[in-house]
């Protein structure tokens, strides 16, 4: 890890009051599903959502909602409440992908990850690539310290792990992207995560997609939601990376500004 990696801090107690933005985003999703509708639509693949931590699937509802009506069949995680990677999590993981996997035909599974969830999903396509079509984590810290985020220490008192062994669980270091194609959308007023740990080193099936929001609505904050449908349309085998031009430049950033 780098030494401005290691300097990084937790988002400022400002940007952590400023979560309350997550209800404003739901209402904001609501409002706009008429317009969402016209997003680009999917194939019937099967999509496996998995919620943040202390959340549920509960948390992943519109997103699923949303996703069945553009044509795709979105799963919860099905294991209640993301207490971290306690004894037995990993594994019940990748019986839901192997599970999935075989009920819709052995097609592969898109992954959409929130927050932890994000990061789980980044390392079951490392062990199950064969089975996993592309991956998409929503303000998921995965490079950088561990301790720069606002929610270390109650991962910690959750799962009884330590953040600092996070690489030895699943699939080794985090930051390293999955062998399928792979997106990062994340916001710069993130006020859990420090958003530079959510950033991959661009490649060429990798990318990064920032939004103006919160952490805690970007599973159902509208342009999230909208990049998250874009990414799922594309054809098996046929990735491309984001296009911002036009009208979605005034909606996402240019990420690489200074």
């Amino acid at each position: 890890m780098t030494a401005a990696a290691q300097a990084l801090h937790p988002p400022s107690r400002t940007l952590l009051l400023l979560e309350g933005r997550a209800v404003q985003e739901l209402g904001a999703f609501m409002l706009l599903r008429p317009w969402l509708a016209a997003a680009p639509r999917g194939d019937g693949h099967p999509v496996l959502v998995l919620p943040g931590l202390l959340a549920s699937d509960l948390s992943t509802r519109p997103l699923r909602s949303f996703l069945k009506n553009q044509g795709y069949a979105a799963h919860g995680w099905d294991q209640g409440r993301n207490l971290g990677l306690r004894p037995g999590v990993e594994q019940a993981m990748m019986e839901r992908i192997e599970e999935l996997y075989a009920r819709h035909g052995g097609r592969k599974l898109s992954l959409v990850g929130w927050s932890l969830g994000g990061i789980y999903a980044r390392q079951l396509a490392k062990r199950l690539p064969d089975k996993v079509r592309l991956v998409i984590s929503l303000g998921s810290p995965f490079t950088g310290s561990p301790k720069a985020t606002n929610a270390w220490r109650v991962y910690e008192l959750t799962s009884g792990q330590r953040v600092d062994d996070r690489d030895n669980h699943i699939a080794g270091a985090l930051a390293d992207p999955p062998p399928v194609p792979t997106t990062s959308i994340f916001s710069r007023s993130d006020g859990i995560c420090a958003w530079q740990t959510c950033l991959n080193e661009e490649r060429d099936e990798v990318e990064n997609i920032e939004v103006y929001g919160s952490h805690c609505g970007l599973g159902h904050h509208p342009a999230a939601v909208y990049a998250i449908a874009d990414r799922l349309a594309q054809s098996e085998g046929q990735w491309q990376k984001f296009d911002r031009s036009g009208w979605k430049s005034l909606v996402y950033p240019d990420w690489r500004r200074g």
